[in-house]
């Protein structure tokens, strides 16, 4: 779990831009356009064998008759995949964010600072009036405090799921 943490205090600024980039991409969403649907139908090659049934193909027929539905369903699909992926990135974020903001006193605020805004060690030292050697003691502390709570999280949650 501590890596877990400290994975997360890592990726932090990472995981935020994502959760912009997926918020822009399902706000814009447009999906693939008719041409684009048409144009993957009809170049598209069966696998396997093929064996000549006819001397005239009918491949346009069947584009015509079956490509808003499958372009409509791939959208649909691609649009909800797009959600999940937001929904489960913005309960990561979400959960961090407030476990590191319920830290308490100094060690909250210097975690804050550093998570958050991205201030390297010497600049929190110079901010908050604390040497680096103090700054890794409170980010140990902070990652304990965190790994607690995390533990707890997953406990309510496993409890929850199997109530």
């Amino acid at each position: 779990m501590r890596e877990r943490i400290e994975m997360l205090i890592r990726d932090y600024p990472k995981n935020k831009m994502e959760l912009k980039c997926l918020e822009h991409q399902i706000r814009n969403f447009r999906g693939i356009t008719e041409e684009e649907m048409i144009d993957t139908m009809y170049f598209t090659q069966p696998e396997g064998e093929r064996v000549q049934t006819s001397g005239v193909s009918d491949k346009t027929a069947k584009i015509a008759m079956s490509y808003r539905e499958r372009m409509d369903a791939i959208n649909q699909d691609w649009y909800q995949h797009l959600e999940k992926q937001y929904i489960s990135l913005a309960e990561e974020v979400g959960f961090f964010e407030s476990a590191v903001k319920a830290l308490p006193g100094k060690m909250g605020e210097i975690m804050q600072d550093m998570v958050f805004s991205q201030t390297s060690w010497d600049d929190l030292a110079d901010r908050h009036y604390v040497s680096r050697r103090t700054i890794g003691r409170y980010r140990q502390k902070a990652i304990d405090d965190l790994v607690v709570l995390y533990e707890k999280h997953e406990a309510e949650m496993v409890s929850y799921m199997l109530s």
